[in-house]
C-alpha cells in the first residue's frame, strides 16, 4: 500500500510492511524525550498495524526503558538468569553473556530461549498479561533471527466455522513451567513456581483499545483447555498455531543493527528463526506490564 498520509501519524511517516500487520516509522528519536503529540500519534500506528518498526535507534539499555514508560510500566521478569544484571528491567533475548562470551546451546539459558523460536505472546502465563515489547536489535545475526509477527485479530475473523466452535466460550491453560517440559531447561524453583502460577484465559479475547476480538493462545506455555482431554487440547492448539502461521497472517522482520520494534501482546504472536549458534546475537527488551486480566469476547 506504499506510504501512508503524513496527516494521518502528526509529524510521523507510517510505511505498511505486510498487507495484515505491520508498519515502519520514521520521524521519531528515541534517544530524546517524546512529546505527548508524538506518543499519541506513535500509540495509534500501533492500534492500526499492530508491530511498528522504527529504524536506527542506537539508544542505551536506560534509554530503551525510559522509552517504554510513555506506554506503560515496564515488567521485571522474575528469573534472575535471563534479565540484565544492570539494568533489571531489560530482558535478554542473547547467545552472549553480559561479559561478551557466546553461551553454547546446552546452556540453560539458551534452553529456555530457544522456545522463542515456536509462535507465542510475552507474559500470557501472568493474571494480568503483557500489553506489549519493544525489542531492540544491539547485535543481529545474519544467518537467521528474522522475527515473525501474525495478526491474531485476523486469524480469529477467518478461522473455520468448526475451530471457531472449539474455542468459543473456552479457556486455555497458560504455565510457564511448560517451558522446561518443552526446551530441557531447568524446572522452575519452588519461590519462581509460587510466583508464576498456571492461569487460565480465555481462547477468545477483546482488545480494550479496539475493542476487536482475536485468538489468544501462546503454544509454548498452553498445555490445557477447559472441557477437553490433554490429547484433544495439544491437537487443537496444534492446529490453531499452524493456521495462525498462515503467509496471509504474517509479516517476517529481516533485521537491522538499532532497529526497534514494539508489538501488541494482545492481538499478535510471534516467534523467531533459528540463526548460526556461534554468531553472537544481542536482543534487548523490555515488556509493558499488564494492568488487567484479559477480557473475555
Amino acid at each position: 500500500m506504499g506510504e501512508l498520509a503524513k496527516s494521518n501519524y502528526g509529524d510521523l511517516t507510517v510505511r505498511r510492511l505486510h498487507p495484515a500487520i505491520g508498519g515502519e516509522v520514521r520521524g521519531v528519536d528515541f534517544s530524546k524525550p517524546l512529546s505527548a503529540e508524538t506518543v499519541d500519534a506513535v500509540k495509534q500506528a500501533w492500534a492500526d498495524h499492530l508491530v511498528l518498526v522504527f529504524p536506527d535507534q542506537p539508544i542505551s539499555d536506560e534509554q530503551h526503558v525510559e522509552v517504554t514508560r510513555y506506554f506503560g510500566e515496564p515488567e521485571v521478569f522474575h528469573q534472575d538468569r535471563i534479565k540484565s544484571k544492570y539494568v533489571r528491567e531489560i530482558f535478554r533475548v542473547a547467545n552472549t553473556d553480559e561479559d561478551g562470551n557466546i553461551m553454547p546451546p546446552s546452556n540453560p539459558v539458551q534452553q529456555q530461549l530457544s522456545s522463542a523460536r515456536k509462535w507465542h505472546t510475552d507474559s500470557s502465563y501472568r493474571e494480568k498479561p503483557a500489553i506489549g515489547s519493544l525489542l531492540h536489535g544491539v547485535e543481529i545475526s545474519r544467518t537467521g533471527g528474522v522475527t515473525c509477527f501474525t495478526n491474531m485479530y485476523e486469524v480469529y475473523d477467518a478461522l473455520p466455522d468448526t475451530l471457531k466452535a472449539k474455542v468459543e466460550g473456552r479457556k486455555a491453560r497458560h504455565d510457564f513451567e511448560m517451558l522446561s517440559r518443552l526446551t530441557g531447561a531447568p524446572k522452575p524453583t519452588d519461590a519462581e513456581r509460587a510466583a508464576m502460577p498456571a492461569v487460565w484465559q480465555p481462547l477468545v479475547r477483546r482488545h480494550p483499545v479496539t475493542g476487536r476480538k482475536s485468538l489468544y493462545i501462546s503454544p509454548i506455555y498452553n498445555d490445557a483447555i477447559e472441557g477437553v482431554s490433554d490429547d484433544e487440547a495439544g491437537t487443537l492448539i496444534a492446529e490453531l498455531t499452524e493456521f495462525a502461521g498462515q503467509e496471509r497472517f504474517v509479516y517476517e522482520h529481516t533485521w537491522s543493527p538499532d532497529d526497534i520494534l514494539m508489538w501488541d501482546n494482545r492481538c499478535t504472536m510471534h516467534y523467531v528463526t533459528p540463526h548460526d549458534p556461534t554468531e553472537r546475537r544481542v536482543m534487548h527488551r523490555t515488556t509493558i506490564a499488564g494492568d488487567a486480566a484479559v477480557e473475555a469476547a
